[in-house]
C-alpha cells in the first residue's frame, strides 16, 4: 500500500526522498529541528485545509501535527533538561489540546497561533544549534 500511494504521487515520492535523506545525514539536534520543520507544515496546511473545508486534507494533516507534538514531547530529557523541558512539555500538551479543540471548531486561526508559537520554539532551538 505504501509504495504504491508513492508511486501514484510523485510530490510524496520526492518528500520521502528529501526526508529519508535529510534524516540520515542529520546530528540529533538536526532531527529535532527537522520534526520541528514537518509539525509547522502540517499545522499550516491543516489551517489552509480546514479554510477550504478539505476535511480528509485537515485531518490527515492535523494527525500528523499531533503525532509530531507526541514526538517532540516523548524527546523531552526530563533530568538534564530540568525546568525547561517541564516547560516545553507543558507547551506541547496544550498544543495537542489546541490543535484537537481548533480542529473540531473548524478555527484556521487557532491552529496558525500555534504554528506561530511552535515556530518561536523552533527558532530558539536553531539558535542554539548554531552555537
Amino acid at each position: 500500500m505504501y509504495a504504491t500511494r508513492l508511486l501514484a504521487d510523485p510530490g510524496e515520492t520526492y518528500r520521502q526522498v528529501d526526508i529519508n535523506s535529510r534524516i540520515n545525514g542529520a546530528s540529533p539536534h538536526g532531527l529535532i529541528c527537522l520534526l520541528f520543520d514537518d509539525l509547522l507544515r502540517s499545522l499550516r496546511l491543516g489551517a489552509l485545509a480546514t479554510e477550504q473545508r478539505d476535511h480528509p486534507a485537515k485531518s490527515a494533516n492535523l494527525t500528523k501535527a499531533l503525532a509530531l507534538l507526541f514526538a517532540l514531547e516523548s524527546g523531552l530529557d526530563f533530568e538534564r533538561g530540568g525546568t525547561v523541558a517541564e516547560t516545553l512539555s507543558r507547551f506541547y500538551r496544550g498544543a495537542r489540546e489546541t490543535v484537537m479543540e481548533a480542529s473540531l471548531a473548524l478555527d484556521a486561526e487557532q491552529l496558525r497561533r500555534v504554528a506561530t508559537n511552535v515556530a518561536e520554539i523552533a527558532d530558539s532551538w536553531r539558535a542554539i544549534g548554531a552555537r
